[in-house]
């Protein structure tokens, strides 16, 4: 007999409890899926399944055989579909959506590159900061950066998310020098608004020990384009992701603070349905993404310029340029 169809017809039986159903289901008589599991448990010289005309139960190695089965019949039929993929050219829309301030600073040659190679695709990307459902919605794929909270979607990693500390140069030459983390306290902060990440201003020291930095709010914005404008006419410190500030550091407008205390690391992921089943169009898709983004993303190249000492205020010998 036929060995894939015997592990499939046990597969279904053990899923279905019915080895009736699981022979419906293969276009076999209850008779000739009888003979299949049959054949495998002499092949095995054991004991799968205990049978009634009611019932239908695994036996602990029959257990043991039906996750390796499974596992077999899911690898297959990948390569089936990888096979088949490989003579279809990618076509037909695909529903993205992200983030805004992401979205609008670095996804936008990312997807106009990959429908450059793929002419046959369209895209449709919904921009926003709210969270999208993406079954509700109807979208093939979710940007997500921090706190993932979708925990029945796949989900591949395709950057990490630096979170950085920091003030305007202007700032610190009104204020003087912030060494600790208590100077840090008695500054007006730039918040924003939807923070999802239970480490949001928090800072870890050297010694190991958490800090939260809980003064006062300036500004609350659930944008933070908008954040980032205020910090850089210098109205107070702020909190975020190295992809929206870091070129600022590198530029010299902005100064991370306390460089010797740890902050919170993020990541960027790809959400999505399943990995079974995954349409040629949509793995293309996050290939292309995680190819172009990390794990040296381009926010993070070349690294940052070291950062500004407490004790180095713009105008002082040693301070940046």
């Amino acid at each position: 007999m036929d060995r894939l169809t015997s592990m499939s017809v046990f597969v279904t039986a053990a899923e279905e409890g019915s080895l009736t159903a699981a022979a419906r289901r293969h276009g076999l008589s209850a008779s000739m899926g009888g003979k299949h599991i049959a054949a495998i448990e002499a092949e095995l010289n054991v004991r799968l399944m205990q049978r009634s005309t009611r019932s239908l139960v695994l036996t602990e190695a029959g257990r043991a055989y039906y996750a390796r089965c499974k596992r077999i019949i899911e690898e297959y039929e990948e390569a089936r579909r990888e096979a088949a993929d490989a003579q279809e050219s990618l076509h037909g829309p695909l529903r993205v959506a992200a983030p805004t301030t992401y979205g609008t600073m670095y996804l936008s040659d990312v997807m106009a590159d990959f429908l450059e190679r793929h002419p046959g695709v369209t895209l449709e990307v919904m921009l926003s900061d709210r969270y999208v459902d993406l079954l509700a919605e109807g979208v093939d794929i979710a940007i997500r950066v921090g706190r993932l909270r979708d925990s029945d979607f796949v989900a591949r990693r395709l950057a990490p998310c630096r979170m950085v500390l920091y003030a305007a140069r202007g700032l610190l030459e009104r204020t003087g020098p912030l060494r600790t983390v208590a100077d840090l306290r008695r500054m007006p902060r730039l918040a924003f608004s939807d923070a999802v990440s239970v480490a949001d201003w928090t800072l870890v020291d050297p010694e190991g020990r958490s800090h939260l930095v809980d003064g006062p709010v300036r500004m609350a914005s659930n944008n933070m384009q908008m954040l980032l404008a205020a910090a850089l006419r210098g109205s107070g410190i702020a909190y975020g992701p190295s992809f929206v500030f870091g070129p600022h550091i590198a530029a010299g407008d902005l100064v991370a603070l306390l460089p010797d205390h740890r902050t919170s690391d993020l990541a960027i992921h790809a959400l999505y349905p399943t990995n079974r089943h995954l349409s040629l169009k949509l793995r293309s898709f996050v290939d292309h993404l995680a190819a172009r983004l990390g794990p040296t993303p381009p926010w993070d190249a070349p690294a940052l310029p070291s950062v500004l000492a407490p004790d180095r205020l713009p105008g002082q010998r040693g301070a940046l340029p």
